[in-house]
């Protein structure tokens, strides 16, 4: 009896940490696919970005020191400074995903052409000069490790690095060269050990640079003068023999309220494809909730006058004196009059296959203030707004556009037959439609930033509405010019090598 309760005990307080452990997982609100065809690219694209930043790269000095038995010297001291790589070549350069570990590099056959100033010292005699070293057959293999750390930004590490040159050959210039370079062989096998030595160290530290500067990533970034946005991950990335998932939070905040919305995420899932470069899926919860904190933070509200009417309907300005003249015959108004609207609830979202609506529940009063009197409202009623959502990618921006498709009244049936309520119902949607909207769509410009690293551009890009989110197709272009617009701050600066990078904070 006993052994039969302590099972009972267990098997409770098992399925109690079950529940526990599913009611804390957090799902993403975007999803980003990274395929092969990036790995694919990133070895080209990536060979250009090293070959453009090397240049500036600062490397150690070598120093070493040799005998030279067939001259009968004891002792040479060298040291090799000022060393810049001219040029390099790696022909057989690929990148794989390792699954549930990181990205493995391999690469094989290279060379390298490298420039150095030089000085050597004996107790016969002493000089300096210049001297270019070329290094064949270079073998490089490492796995980049890759994870998150406590505040959601990416981590990287090596693991298993190995990297040697098989070959070296130096070639001093100088008055002397001839000379020189009749006792260089000797001295090319003891610069090639130190060399090797240097390298996985190198990569090593270059790697431990990026993850630092990973760490200061603006995860949660400023959208306007309402929200912020947090990018951060909600888990470590998701590697197979065949993609990596990036799994982010996605989730908008009021500026001064960091409080999760009253509703949570449902997992999605990615279609299995591998046409494009990079896949972001953007879940429905993403944009209820960026809806959600513009209306706790009161931006869905606008009071317009007559004016600032007349101004947005340039395109229909017969339509708008027959609006003006309608209002004013309804109420019989000499006077200018202003509408204030206010959304009454937070817009509601709905993504279905091929189909992206917004449904904007709100008031609209109308106002007049007489000379010498204050502010009186005529009348307030309160209606929804029917509006499709246009999607396009702009730069590395998500645009959004609100069209019209519905306007309706909030009154009792029994008075939807009423001709002033009908009346009122059009000038309402006349004034939505070419007044309200065109602002709105005009903020919209600003769009939602996706995540844009050093010097990348989305081209050849897609966008499906499937159920429950939008699926971005794109693939990636490097550009070496200063034309491109970053748009997710912390990523637009940084570079690849140590001593490069800067981060900028959201404004």
């Amino acid at each position: 009896m006993r052994g039969r309760t302590v099972l009972v005990i267990w098997g409770c307080f098992l399925l109690w940490n079950l529940y526990i452990s599913s009611s804390q997982t957090t799902y993403p609100g975007i999803k980003a696919r990274v395929t092969q065809r990036a790995l694919d690219y990133a070895v080209q694209a990536g060979l250009e970005m090293i070959e453009e930043m090397i240049k500036e790269k600062n490397i150690p000095d070598l120093k070493g020191s040799e005998s030279l038995e067939f001259l009968k010297i004891d002792y040479v001291d060298y040291n090799f400074s000022n060393i810049k790589i001219n040029a390099f070549s790696f022909p057989n350069t690929s990148l794989a995903f390792v699954p549930g570990a990181g990205i493995k590099v391999l690469t094989n056959h290279g060379t390298t052409n490298i420039s150095t100033d030089w000085e050597i010292r004996s107790p016969l005699f002493q000089d300096s000069g210049g001297a270019d070293l070329f290094l064949s057959e270079i073998y490089f293999t490492g796995i980049i490790i890759l994870t998150q750390n406590d505040f959601g930004h990416p981590a990287l590490k090596l693991q298993d690095c190995f990297a040697q040159a098989s070959h070296a050959h130096v070639s001093f210039s100088g008055d002397l060269s001839v000379l020189y370079n009749s006792f260089a062989e000797p001295m090319e096998k003891p610069i090639l050990k130190n060399l090797n030595g240097m390298l996985c160290p190198i990569i090593t530290n270059e790697v431990e640079a990026l993850n630092v500067n990973l760490s200061t990533l603006e995860v949660l970034t400023k959208i306007d003068n309402y929200t912020l946005l947090d990018y951060s991950l909600v888990g470590p990335p998701e590697i197979t023999e065949h993609y990596l998932n990036l799994n982010l939070r996605g989730v908008f905040y009021p500026l001064e309220n960091l409080a999760d919305p009253p509703f949570s995420p449902v997992p999605f899932v990615l279609p299995e494809r591998s046409d494009s470069m990079i896949y972001i899926g953007i879940s429905e919860y993403f944009f209820k909730s960026a809806s959600f904190a513009h209306f706790v933070a009161g931006a869905f509200g606008v009071t317009l006058s007559t004016k600032e009417i007349s101004k947005h309907f340039i395109q229909n300005s017969q339509g708008l004196g027959n609006v003006l003249s309608q209002i004013a015959e309804i109420y019989i108004l000499s006077q200018p009059f202003m509408l204030e609207i206010m959304a009454t609830e937070p817009p509601m979202v709905n993504l279905q296959p091929g189909n992206f609506t917004l449904d904007i529940p709100a008031s609209i009063m109308m106002l007049t203030q007489p000379e010498n009197s204050t502010v009186q409202s005529i009348v307030s009623m309160d209606f929804v707004a029917s509006t499709s959502v246009g999607l396009a990618i702009l730069g590395q921006r998500l645009i959004c556009s609100l069209s019209l498709k519905r306007f309706r009244l909030t009154v009792p049936e029994s008075n939807r037959s009423d001709i002033k309520v009908l009346r009122f119902e059009n000038i309402l949607s006349s004034i939505l439609h070419f007044g309200v909207l065109p602002l709105a769509n005009t903020k919209l410009q600003q769009g939602f930033p996706l995540p844009n690293p050093h010097k990348l551009s989305f081209v050849n890009s897609d966008i499906e509405v499937l159920e429950g989110f939008l699926l971005i197709s794109t693939d990636l272009k490097y550009e070496t010019s200063s034309k491109q617009q970053p748009s997710f701050h912390g990523w637009e600066d940084l570079s690849l090598l140590n001593g490069q990078w800067m981060g900028k904070a959201a404004p």
